[in-house]
């Protein structure tokens, strides 16, 4: 909606408005009966005239019993020779008092203004609407090329390093900055040149952004931030004229920091696209590694630059003397996330007996973002349920709901299709309990959540970063526990497992091609490189023949095999453990850790191993 038309809008309902408000103290008044002159005549003549007012041609009559009236005579005729050729005696006009009121100068005026002068200011306003209008489209048009930069000072919104958990090494890292920025002499005055460019590398929701404004927060500077994506438009040269005039504001107001968000967008690597050299992501490119390569030793500018995607960024931007700094940021540890649970829980109210450390034991692989929608969630779970604290089994409730969605209890399913899920999850669970030095098991559900009929939940006892050949096989075997249970007790198999099946083929076939954990010896097959088509996005390079394929297909099912074999072996030797499994999540529905190894203990069962 343009600037006219809800100028205009707002005219139109101020209007009505005031109209209405007047409609509420104004009374309506009767309008005065209209007589022709022979009435006004044989009204005069019974003497029910009380009153006659003449206003130039026109009769404002009051009679005998209060009631007004009004008529017109012929114009240029006097008023009593008028009454007189109706047949008024001269008596009869005595009996009525009479008053002449001269015609006003606007009377005259009025009509030959109005009738004038009103649609020469209607065409006036239309015209000066139109040159306002056309005003505006010209500083749009010369506006087309600035760039949509933000500024943030801080405020009471103001972003430290406190305000940042974790992430010990990039917040060192970052700390530099904040020193060159609040006194650059000591680094000068030594010969030093403080990076130009900082990127922050990391996965989506590991605090790329929040270190950012932490930054800023901590250096008491202007914080300018802006969208690579709005940099890249359809018209040529617009891209690389926003990117000039950002790095204009941001020299303008050092010392500051200018922070580009997922600069992915513009910084892929050259000759990738469509355009090939015209192409105007190319351009825009080609003028932020000219900027960055502007600033002078003095400037006091940093560019901070985030992004998911570092793989796909062009080199120049990366050499040194532009983006020479790279901040990695990991997913969490272990500890990490006990103490982003912490800052995330500020404002709430919780139970005294809130243990974060088993809060944080249950989310290896979780981001900071993820925790702070799991502290947001357990809240919700709690004020929905009328709490007026958030407890422990609030923010664990709200872990499986991250992970795998809301529960659905009120999904429809037949006896035997619980029953099923039961020795399938029961089976998942067996499997990972009679493996030697596998994660213990957690919790198990036959309640369905999101896609998934029913869940087993592992987790382990320690931060790995490091995996071995048995523990990708003692994987492969647990995922294929419920297909087995299903085959072994029901003697046919659902679809259940098809997510089972997939994710074991998967790790298989990495182990082989990618890991080298297979007896075609330590090599890999299949190209690290993603093929160069429509910005190096799709495909992978096949390095390999076709006999070698084959082999590689063999390994994977000998792999497979193996870890078969390993779980139906465990799963035939315990049956009962099983079917005891099966029953009590029937009749239960959830098996917490203690309850499961409570429910194992009779049956002594020997771990193997895969």
């Amino acid at each position: 909606m343009t600037n006219f038309t809800k100028n205009f809008t707002w005219a139109i309902l101020t209007l009505i408005a005031i109209s209405l408000v007047f409609s509420f103290f104004v009374q309506p008044t009767a309008k005065p009966e209209k007589l022709t002159l022979s009435q006004v005549a044989e009204k005069m003549t019974a003497g029910e005239v009380k009153k006659i007012s003449i206003e130039g041609d026109k009769f404002n009559i009051v009679l005998q019993d209060g009631r007004k009236a009004e008529s017109e005579k012929e114009s240029g005729v006097d008023a009593t020779v008028t009454l007189r050729n109706l047949g008024v005696s001269e008596e009869n006009m005595r009996k009525a008092d009479y008053s002449v009121k001269a015609a006003s100068g606007w009377d005259m005026w009025g009509g030959v203004l109005i009738s004038t002068l009103l649609p020469i200011l209607l065409i006036g306003l239309m015209f000066w609407f139109m040159f306002r209008q056309a005003k505006s489209g010209a500083n749009q048009a010369f506006s087309f090329g600035r760039s949509n930069i933000r500024l943030s000072l801080g405020g009471k919104q103001k972003v430290t390093f406190e305000d940042v958990a974790g992430l010990k090494e990039a917040k060192e890292e970052l700390k530099e900055i904040v020193e060159f920025l609040r006194s650059p002499k000591k680094f000068f005055d030594i010969g030093a040149r403080i990076p130009k460019g900082v990127l922050l590398a990391g996965l989506p929701g590991t605090g790329k952004t929040l270190l950012a404004r932490a930054v800023a927060g901590e250096s008491n500077v202007p914080f300018f931030s802006v969208s690579a994506s709005e940099f890249v438009e359809m018209f040529v040269g617009v891209g690389a004229s926003r990117i000039r005039d950002a790095f204009a504001t941001a020299r303008k107001a050092a010392p500051s920091i200018l922070f580009i968000d997922e600069i992915d967008a513009v910084g892929r690597q050259r000759g990738a696209g469509m355009g090939g050299g015209n192409d105007e992501r190319e351009q825009t490119l080609n003028q932020i590694l000219v900027e960055l390569d502007g600033f002078e030793q003095g400037t006091r500018v940093i560019v901070l630059a985030a992004t998911n995607r570092p793989d796909v960024l062009d080199p120049a931007l990366l050499r040194p003397g532009r983006f020479d700094r790279r901040v990695v940021l990991d997913l969490p540890d272990i500890n990490e996330r006990e103490a982003i649970l912490k800052v995330h829980a500020r404002g709430k109210i919780l139970d005294k007996n809130i243990d974060f450390r088993k809060i944080a034991t249950r989310t290896p692989g979780f981001s900071g973002a993820d925790l702070s929608n799991l502290m947001n969630e357990g809240a919700i779970f709690a004020a929905r349920n009328n709490k007026r604290s958030v407890g422990q089994s609030d923010i664990l409730e709200s872990v499986e709901k991250v992970l795998l969605g809301p529960e659905r209890r009120t999904l429809a399913i037949s006896p035997k299709e619980k029953e099923v899920t039961a020795y399938h999850e029961g089976g998942h669970a067996l499997v990972a309990a009679g493996l030697k030095d596998f994660d213990p098991i957690h919790k198990i559900s036959i309640i369905s959540r999101g896609f998934a009929g029913g869940y087993t939940m592992k987790l382990p006892n320690e931060e790995r970063r490091l995996r071995t050949k048995t523990q990708f096989i003692n994987e492969i075997a647990m995922s294929l526990g419920g297909f087995i249970a299903e085959k072994l007790t029901f003697g046919d198999v659902t679809t259940g497992a098809s997510s089972d099946l997939k994710q074991a083929s998967e790790i298989a076939r990495k182990l082989v091609t990618k890991y080298g954990m297979s007896d075609l010896g330590p090599t890999t097959f299949g190209s690290n490189e993603e093929m160069v088509f429509l910005g190096r996005e799709l495909g992978h390079e096949r390095n390999y023949s076709e006999k070698i394929a084959a082999q590689i297909d063999d390994e994977v099912a000998k792999i497979v095999e193996r870890a078969y074999n390993v779980a139906d072996k465990i799963l035939k030797q315990n049956k009962k453990a099983l079917k005891k499994i099966a029953d009590v999540l029937i009749e239960k529905e959830v098996l917490e850790q203690e309850e499961f190894y409570a429910l194992l203990k009779p049956f002594e069962i020997k771990p193997l191993v895969a």
